[in-house]
């Protein structure tokens, strides 16, 4: 049993719990809380959404638009005459997968561009740097809608909006992880262990992938958890400003913002409150993870606190 528990304690966010102590771990706990809520929503939407995403009505008959929370729609139905809460669950299985599309792709385009620009150097390493300033310092809004319109016309299916979405994120965010790559790889191929190894004969692909990479990407979690947020609010950006999913297609946060801006006014307030609140606690819990990820890889504050255990 205690061979077990201690297997479980090195798991990745299990270790990072036990190192954390106060405010610090009281952020990181709720950040996987809320995480975990819109993974579960995402995950088991089919079971826990009373009702289909596009669905505008069941055996009694239409369900009205713009009904306030009762206990049939608990969060009220919207001013297309879905129900709120079905889009709202249905809505974080979008979120989750352009999420997994886009920032994996970053992760893996980035790291490869970052590995050969920074082993190889030379004038493939001007080059992407150039270009990945160039990209970087392009408005990332700006960027995504035009992404989004040159590979989907502005609006598409489930699948071809969720790629549409994921490249329109990924086009943002390779440049972060090809600066931050570069730059540990830069600083590791000067090691002797890289020295050591191109003694013996090891090939530059097996250095590359073997040596560099391993020693280049212990930063890339806190990335992805930062990127993840950003990525929920540039889904909704592009659903509120009208370049995003068709909802027929599937449920998105923003463009139920985008429908609700007219209830405002008119005092019906669910149509876009709960959608909101759910970009709120998506974006707070994913940043909440990684601000507490990035304090316990910091070696100062790791040494400040043993100081105070002391």
């Amino acid at each position: 049993m205690s061979a077990l528990s201690a297997r479980v304690g090195r798991l990745p966010l299990i270790r990072q719990v036990r190192q954390s102590v106060g405010l610090q771990r009281g952020m990181l706990v709720t950040g996987l809380v809320l995480v975990g809520v819109v993974v579960l929503a995402a995950v088991f939407a089919p079971l826990l959404a009373p009702y289909g995403y596009a669905q505008l009505g069941d055996a009694s008959g239409n369900f009205g638009a713009q009904q306030s929370p009762s206990p049939a729609h608990w969060f009220g139905t919207t001013v297309g005459g879905y129900d709120v809460l079905s889009r709202l669950i249905w809505g974080a299985r979008t979120a989750v997968l352009v999420i997994v599309v886009g920032v994996v792709l970053s992760i893996v385009v980035g790291v490869l561009l970052g590995l050969l620009s920074g082993y190889l150097g030379g004038w493939l390493d001007r080059v992407l740097v150039v270009v990945a300033d160039a990209v970087y310092a392009f408005p990332s809004l700006l960027l995504a809608i035009v992404a989004a319109i040159v590979i989907s016309g502005g609006q598409s299916g489930l699948w071809s909006g969720i790629l549409a979405a994921g490249i329109s994120i990924t086009v943002i965010f390779i440049p972060q992880y090809f600066r931050v790559v570069r730059a540990e790889v830069v600083r590791v191929k000067s090691e002797a262990y890289v020295e050591s190894a191109q003694v013996v004969g090891a090939s530059s692909a097996r250095i590359m992938f073997v040596h560099a990479l391993r020693n280049s990407t212990r930063t890339l979690p806190l990335i992805f958890t930062l990127n993840a947020a950003e990525a929920v609010l540039t889904l909704a950006a592009l659903g509120f400003l009208g370049f995003g999913i068709e909802p027929t297609a599937a449920a998105e946060w923003g463009y139920d913002l985008n429908r609700a801006r007219s209830d405002v006014t008119s005092g019906i307030w669910w149509t876009s409150v709960f959608p909101g609140i759910a970009i709120v606690l998506t974006v707070l819990g994913l940043t909440l993870v990684g601000e507490s990820l990035n304090d316990l890889a910091d070696p100062r504050l790791r040494a400040r606190r043993k100081a105070k255990q002391r």
